[in-house]
């Protein structure tokens, strides 16, 4: 694709990576055949081509409108197209991009400007979210069906064993995981510790930046990965030999620190080596020798959800189902499986219609195997799953804790 950038953006460093982009890009249309809202909306503007020329028309001087943003805001980030691309466009750090722009330059609605500083205070910050789900809880009686589903219920999370063992590796507690679904890296820790396995804890780390970043605020979504770095450094330095995200979504924004800092000289060497160190649970486990389980899951049928942001992001589409197939579980067939969820983050709640319909899809897929509960790999899509689906929904490391 040929492009004319406009002055104010030629020589800026997200001006060259947005010229990069979309020079690789050959106006082909094979992503719009996997973008879940051109499925649902059937609109040219409402899928990747459409999305990456409306970016080009900004980065070329062209009036920022209103609608513009609403086409970006509708996409999900789920990378799909990414997927499906035979040119290998580099579309989310495109749309990163000209989110940024189109922010500064169109101004939201008094409204919208509430809600998304609102999600960021609270969703990034366990102390706030942690007050916020306990007032949720005392007032489920008193709200509709719908709410009450959406509100997850207190957790069993059992206790975590000792770090004894020599291998060491460190793990991302999460915000919102760490509050809404704590059963998840107990979980982790007690299945990591039968292999031999200790998995260290920096409290001090906070949110991986995802939340502000892909709301566009991106020198907090920055600054919180900087502060990440400098808390891990230390244990990297000991000899962690990896950093573990349980939730795919997190674990995807850890492996894109070293591009997102990589003009930040203070930062870009340690933030590529903390990329390089950060591994999905999955990737950890499925080198694994998985028998020192003593896991059996014959007889028992699962519907595997693997997340975008851990087919599509991360490339790994297979290692959870594998592990689960190694340990005996029966998988049930899911259609359109590379098709979102409909939670992608902040995007259940900010773009509801679309998101309710994508949930829905994604639900009779699942369960028309009739599979006795539903795994998945991310905090977003489990709270987003079981809010609608008619049988439980799981971590996936969860069926392979010993303790449960």
């Amino acid at each position: 694709m040929e492009t004319a950038l406009a002055p104010q953006y030629r020589n800026t460093p997200e001006g060259r990576e947005a010229d990069a982009i979309l020079r690789t890009c050959v106006h082909c249309g094979f992503c719009n055949a996997t973008c879940p809202t051109y499925q649902l909306l059937g609109d040219e503007l409402d899928g990747p081509r459409g999305r990456i020329y409306q970016i080009k028309q900004v980065l070329e001087g062209r009036a920022v409108s209103r609608l513009t943003q609403l086409h970006l805001d509708c996409c999900l980030t789920c990378t799909a197209c990414e997927t499906t691309c035979p040119s290998g466009v580099r579309y989310h750090h495109l749309l990163d991009i000209g989110r940024g722009i189109v922010e500064r330059e169109v101004k939201r609605p008094l409204g919208e400007r509430f809600k998304r500083r609102l999600l960021r205070a609270v969703l990034a910050r366990p102390e706030r979210f942690k007050l916020v789900l306990s007032v949720a809880r005392a007032l489920r009686p008193l709200l509709s069906a719908s709410l009450q589903r959406r509100i997850p219920a207190v957790q069993a999370i059992g206790s975590r064993p000792p770090a004894t063992h020599s291998r060491r590796m460190l793990v991302l507690e999460g915000c919102a995981q760490s509050v809404a679904t704590p059963a998840t890296n107990n979980a982790l820790t007690r299945v990591l510790d039968r292999l031999g396995i200790s998995l260290v804890s920096a409290p001090e780390a906070g949110c991986c930046g995802a939340v502000d970043y892909h709301l566009a605020a991106h020198q907090a979504g920055l600054a919180a990965a900087r502060h990440n770095v400098d808390v891990w450094w230390p244990h990297v330095e000991a000899g962690v030999e990896a950093i573990i995200a349980s939730a795919s979504g997190c674990g995807a924004m850890l492996k894109d620190y070293g591009h997102l800092l990589r003009n930040d000289p203070d930062y870009a060497d340690r933030a590529r080596r903390i990329s390089t160190l950060t591994r999905d649970a999955s990737e950890v486990l499925d080198n694994e020798e998985l028998e020192r389980l003593q896991v059996d899951g014959r007889g028992r049928k699962v519907a595997c959800h693997v997340p975008c942001s851990l087919q599509h992001t991360q490339k790994l589409p297979n290692t959870v189902p594998d592990i689960l197939r190694r340990l005996g579980f029966e998988l049930t067939p899911v259609a359109d499986a590379h098709l979102c969820c409909g939670s992608a983050g902040t995007y259940s709640l900010l773009q509801e219609e679309l998101s309710q319909q994508l949930l829905a899809n994604k639900v009779d897929h699942l369960e028309a195997g009739s599979p006795e509960l539903i795994t998945t790999a991310n905090i977003g899509c489990q709270l987003h799953l079981q809010s609608r689906a008619a049988v439980p929904v799981h971590h996936w490391i969860e069926l392979l804790d010993p303790s449960v």
